[in-house]
């Protein structure tokens, strides 16, 4: 799985992006946030505060029940603001 992470999503985390392999038992969105959570205390804070991150999944919207699978691309990103 490929990870994209943006604005301090992507300086808290240390990195912009990142090829994983995540346990069979991720098949959600709100799966992979709680083990992205458990792999160090930059993604720990992070993924603090859940309701403050966006995802997009093979550059869709995507909500805490959308699946996701071994070669899905997926992108976590503060909310957007226009104006």
């Amino acid at each position: 799985m490929k990870l994209l992470y943006f604005a301090w999503l992507r300086t808290r985390i240390g990195c912009g992006e990142e090829e994983i392999d995540v346990p069979a038992e991720v098949a959600t969105v709100a799966d992979l946030l709680r083990w992205l959570e458990g792999r160090g205390d930059g993604y720990a804070a992070a993924l603090a505060r859940p309701d403050l991150v966006r995802v997009a999944v093979n550059q869709e919207f995507a909500s805490a029940e959308t699946p996701v699978t071994a070669g899905d691309e997926v992108a976590l990103f503060p909310p957007v603001t226009g104006g």
